[in-house]
């Protein structure tokens, strides 16, 4: 009987949970509230078993997934500074070991983040969503820094690294807002 039972109770979860359909629906309708909902969504929708229709592991995920990105780009750029024609061009050295102290931070800001469901909602949030502005303002201003600079495969390489970052950046504390929004009510 207890085998039954079990095998019933696993059947009746697997059948009463909503369908990966209405969890990627619920991504999709989220993602609308970003600047760049068609980037949100392709770069969330892998997750919706995780995230299923819950917007604070959607802020999490989201956070995870800027946070995962911005330490990659961290690490390229840093492996640019040690590349010699780089070092010999002041200008492109320069911006980037900016760049690399810039992305440096940002991880720095955005590790460690946790999305509260708890009794201090409010001020946790409001931390959250101070880490993850500075964190794009961080992003941003790695790319400023090759704003003056001459075209170049150096400069676009890195410009649209730290294009998708700041935007992944921004879609996540979008989704953060959202969830503070509700959370709040």
């Amino acid at each position: 009987m207890k085998p039954l039972l079990s095998f019933l109770f696993l059947l009746s979860f697997f059948f009463l949970r909503p369908t990966a359909a209405n969890d990627t629906d619920f991504i999709r309708a989220s993602c609308s509230v970003t600047l760049y909902p068609h980037l949100c969504y392709s770069s969330l929708s892998g997750y919706a078993d995780a995230i299923q229709q819950d917007p604070a592991r959607l802020a999490r995920i989201a956070i995870g997934v800027s946070l995962s990105k911005t330490r990659h780009i961290a690490a390229y750029v840093s492996n640019l500074t040690r590349e010699a024609e780089y070092r010999a061009d002041p200008r492109a050295s320069s911006a980037l070991s900016d760049c690399v102290l810039n992305m440096d931070d940002a991880v720095k800001e955005m590790r460690g983040l946790v999305v509260p469901v708890s009794e201090s909602f409010r001020l946790q949030i409001g931390n959250v969503q101070t880490w993850m502005s500075a964190a794009l303002t961080d992003e941003e201003t790695c790319r400023d820094g090759f704003e003056d600079g001459a075209e170049g495969p150096l400069k676009t390489a890195v410009c649209k690294r730290a294009v998708k970052v700041k935007k992944l950046t921004s879609n996540a504390l979008a989704l953060v807002n959202s969830y503070a929004e509700k959370g709040a009510n």
